[in-house]
């Protein structure tokens, strides 16, 4: 009875391996580099990658429950692909895969359409799997920091739909709960999705009005330029992902990442307490600057 982690190096599957631990599970580990990596006692590592076929098989075997996460990558479809196939060929039925929130809404969005045929292949295939479907990760603005703190703007393009933003660290949590609740079910349980969402459903104008609380200053929102976006995006990822992440943009300001009706009280009945809120994350980040 043992569960493999992907994309353990990430702070999604880092955290859930930590969580898994905590709670007495057998946990293995699959990462390119073990080096580099310093694991809580008794996780077994494997050395290999999706697109590394032998060091999947070696990874599957005897493995009874997969949390399936894959990075935005090129090629993360085929990827994906090709770790169903082999988990089927294992004898795997257990699945927890982390997709995100409207994958079959934001279907001009590469990463998004990429996971939502992830999904298909998931029902396709028969696994009985958790299919998480976060929202934007609040996480994420880390990366303006600086932007926020130095300059007085908040430069995400939110827009003024709203998003439901959730912690990396209530992602994790809920994920651990998950392969958790299925691998100690004495029958695979049928397939299921949980759209993982905060507490709240913030605009630009929202999370700038946070941050200009937490900072003691004025913090402005201009983020609707989804052009400028990609362009900034551009100085530290590669051109196909800058566009990527600038559709997504595109569709934050046109459609927004709503819950659903339920989703925030099965969340918390879940977690047995209540989700992190963007101001606790925008306190900390202050804090620590």
């Amino acid at each position: 009875m043992t569960i493999l982690v992907t994309g353990a190096t990430g702070n999604v599957g880092s955290q859930v391996i930590q969580h898994l631990v905590d709670r007495g599970a057998d946990v293995r580990a699959l990462l390119r580099d073990p080096s580099k990596v310093n694991f809580p006692a008794g996780v077994a590592v494997v050395k290999g990658d999706f697109l590394d076929v032998d060091s999947l098989r070696t990874a599957f075997d005897g493995v009874s429950t997969l949390f399936l996460l894959n990075a935005v990558v090129s090629d993360e479809f085929s990827q994906a692909l090709i770790a169903l196939n082999l988990a089927r060929s294992a004898g795997i039925e257990r699945i927890v895969y982390l997709s995100v929130i409207h994958a079959d809404v934001y279907v001009n969005v590469p990463h998004f359409a990429g996971k939502f045929g992830v999904e298909r292949m998931i029902e396709q295939m028969g696994f009985k799997a958790t299919i998480l479907r976060p929202a934007y990760f609040i996480q994420n603005d880390l990366v303006i920091k600086d932007v926020i703190t130095g300059y007085g703007v908040y430069s995400m393009p939110v827009g003024g739909k709203g998003l439901a933003m959730i912690d990396v660290r209530d992602i994790a949590e809920i994920a651990a709960l998950e392969l958790l609740r299925r691998e100690h079910a004495a029958e695979p349980f049928a397939l299921d999705r949980i759209n993982l969402v905060g507490p709240e459903t913030l605009t630009g104008t929202d999370i700038a009005a946070i941050w200009s609380d937490v900072l003691a200053r004025p913090i402005n929102y201009g983020g609707n330029d989804t052009q400028a976006f990609e362009q900034n995006l551009r100085q530290f990822m590669p051109p196909w992902m800058a566009y990527d992440m600038r559709m997504m943009g595109e569709r934050f300001l046109t459609d927004g990442m709503l819950p659903e009706d339920g989703d925030l009280d099965r969340l918390t009945t879940l977690l047995g307490r209540p989700l992190r809120s963007y101001r606790n994350f925008a306190s900390e980040t202050a804090a620590s600057v």
